[in-house]
């Protein structure tokens, strides 16, 4: 589109005598820029997230008052398609957007006209001016985000006129309720009320406005310009800050991967609290797919709202309002060990998960390599341990750029040792999290209800007549386990199918079976050993009876034999109860309990001598074992 002709201007002093008579010449040379998308206008701008479709800017000079060439230019959106709304108030059709220019050679041409006419106005920098905060932390910065373009630094920092005008003018109204038609009425200017063309309008009575303030009281006027942060900067919580309510929002449908750095560029253009971004993990340790995000202040935290259901890749995210405790509950933490962990700025996180418990720092050090070295080398690495020391296969390392951190992430499912060893990228909240979890979180659950006797008997073996079964699928039933098991389920005792809950109640992916003896145990486990299920092959290995029942009560079963339980639980077991060594304190599931005697055995194989019982608490208080805890997937 040609500009219009340019417009003949005052005469004004000139720029060097007007410099030295006064020491404070004010501020230097304003762009004020309007834009406009393919959808919503207004407060409601960018909201919708389409494309830019336009715009138009001009220059002010405002220490000798002087008004560059009005310049309008078309973008060509990537969905030609307009809404009605825009149609109506721009007068466009898609033919004329189809013509247009993309986005990137766009910016490139404003930024050589703007330089060449500030360098003939006055020279030096300058500085953006809009009409409130949507058109660049809404429209350009978000867009530029999704098609990977980098904006210049000018784009960084501008002038809300609302906010200047509200400055030299608090008593009209909230600046959210300003426009530029109120400001104008406001201050009684008179404006072309013919103007036709779409945003020339706005520009021209912005214009207006800003040189109508400039000739009141200087004051504060045009020295605080708006910044929008380049870079999310990570950082700790404390249990103990207080956050506002007002500036934190629930972000929902996160890809499982997403890092603090991906939730940050899904709210580019908004500034976001340092340290804001927590991503929440479910009960086994493992993200959800959401994050609670803390905003600077509520202005911002409201722009954040408008963005509910926006795309990040092909996902759309749902954005609800949340409160401060939230935030504190999910990224706080008490631990001076994880202070100073995070006490170094702009280092970026990766958890490594799987280690050998016998893994020190020197050895994840050469796991990684010198290739991606950590910061502060033994320093930069936090082991995550349980409340009496033992480790838990989980760790967290600091690399002191993005480089680093992906040469490390190739790495990834690496061997140390016979393990592969698993790495993510990470966030201060999720070290928090994880610490905070194996911190508080008791061996066992505490029993609130009486011991209740269960209403079938179970059978005390002798010798390794009980095989178990690690590494079945989490949606195998007992007749998945029959099935795999095959002629050899026959010899299964009466209710001896125990598949094993962890701490949530959900599937552990561990089974214990009683066999009706140890040969037949045997049998099973060299007849079914790393037999597929399901496209996963599961370990078939021969126990007895009374690591089983060890097991259960929380003592670990490796390769190498028996290790004690954690601590002692002498409250498990009733007064009375002499026989608990020799009758296997057992938790089968629901499906277990009322899995038939008859379709195991025949009826000729149940014993017909009397057999101790075993106790269990009520429906309510299920006591199972917190298996991820021992056995770390």
């Amino acid at each position: 589109m040609t500009p219009p002709p340019p417009q003949p201007q005052p005469p004004g002093p000139d720029p060097a005598a007007d410099s030295a008579a006064d020491p404070c010449p004010g501020p230097g040379p304003l762009v004020v820029l309007f834009g406009a998308t393919a959808g919503a206008l207004g407060p409601d701008l960018g909201s919708d997230e389409t494309d830019l479709i336009l715009l138009v800017w001009q220059t002010v000079e405002p220490r000798r008052r002087q008004v560059g060439t009005l310049h309008k230019s078309l973008v060509r959106a990537e969905a030609a398609a307009l809404s009605p709304q825009c149609c109506e108030a721009s007068g466009l059709s898609a033919d004329s957007l189809a013509r247009a220019e993309p986005l990137d050679k766009v910016l490139q041409q404003f930024s050589q006209l703007v330089s060449a006419e500030v360098a003939l106005l006055s020279g030096g920098p300058y500085m953006l001016c809009t009409d409130g905060q949507q058109l660049l932390r809404q429209v350009l910065h978000p867009e530029a985000s999704r098609k990977n373009l980098v904006l210049p630094d000018t784009f960084f920092s501008f002038y809300d006129l609302r906010r200047e005008f509200h400055n030299q003018h608090p008593s009209i109204c909230p600046t959210k309720d300003l426009t530029v038609a109120t400001m104008a009425q406001d201050l009684g200017l008179e404006t072309d009320a013919t103007e036709d063309d779409f945003g020339v309008w706005e520009v021209k009575t912005m214009v207006a406005i800003i040189l109508h303030l400039l000739e009141g009281p200087d004051g504060q006027l045009f020295s605080k310009p708006e910044v929008v942060k380049q870079k999310y900067e990570t950082g700790p919580c404390s249990k103990a800050d207080m956050v506002d309510s007002e500036t934190v929002i629930r972000a929902r449908g996160l890809p499982w991967q997403s890092s603090d750095q991906d939730v940050a560029r899904f709210f580019k253009g908004l500034n976001i609290a340092r340290g804001g971004v927590a991503l929440c993990l479910n009960a086994q340790g493992r993200r959800n797919g959401e994050a609670l995000v803390r905003f600077v202040d509520s202005e911002q935290r409201d722009l954040a709202l408008q963005r509910h259901k926006h795309h990040m890749g092909v996902r759309y995210i749902e954005v609800y309002k949340a409160t401060g405790e939230e935030f504190v509950k999910i990224a706080g933490g008490t631990s001076l060990e994880v202070v100073r962990f995070l006490s170094r700025e702009d280092q970026v996180i990766l958890r490594l998960r799987g280690l050998p418990f016998s893994a020190g720092p020197a050895d994840v050090l050469a796991f990684l390599g010198p290739e991606c070295p950590v910061t502060g080398g033994a320093d930069g690495l936090l082991f995550v341990r349980h409340p009496d020391g033992r480790p838990t296969g989980d760790a967290f390392a600091l690399f002191a750029c993005e480089e680093l951190a992906q040469a490390a992430l190739r790495r990834h499912k690496g061997m140390l040792g016979k393990r592969y060893i698993e790495l993510f990228r990470s966030t201060a909240a999720e070290v928090q999290q994880v610490l905070n979890r194996y911190a508080s979180s008791p061996l066992l659950p505490t029993l609130t209800a009486p011991l209740l006797p269960i209403p079938f008997p179970l059978v005390a073996g002798t010798g390794r007549d009980c095989v178990r079964l690690r590494g079945l699928p989490y949606t195998a039933t007992i007749e998945d386990i029959l099935s795999f098991l095959g002629e050899i389920a026959a010899d299964i005792r009466p209710h001896g199918v125990h598949m094993v809950l962890n701490q949530q109640g959900r599937p552990s992916g561990d089974a214990f079976i009683q066999m009706t003896s140890a040969e037949r145990a045997l049998a099973a486990a060299q007849r079914c050993h790393k037999k597929v299920m399901k496209e996963r092959y599961v370990e078939v290995v021969p126990c007895s009876t009374e690591e089983m029942s060890r097991v259960l009560m929380g003592a670990t079963l490796g390769r190498s034999g028996m290790s004690p339980p954690p601590c002692k639980l002498p409250c498990l077991s009733p007064p009375t109860y002499a026989t608990f060594q020799a009758t296997p304190a057992l938790i089968p599931t629901e499906t277990a309990a009322l899995y038939p005697s008859s379709a195991l055995l025949p009826a000729t194989r149940v014993p017909a001598t009397p057999t101790p019982v075993a106790y269990y608490p009520g429906p309510a208080t299920q006591l199972y074992m917190n298996y991820t805890a021992y056995y770390p997937s």
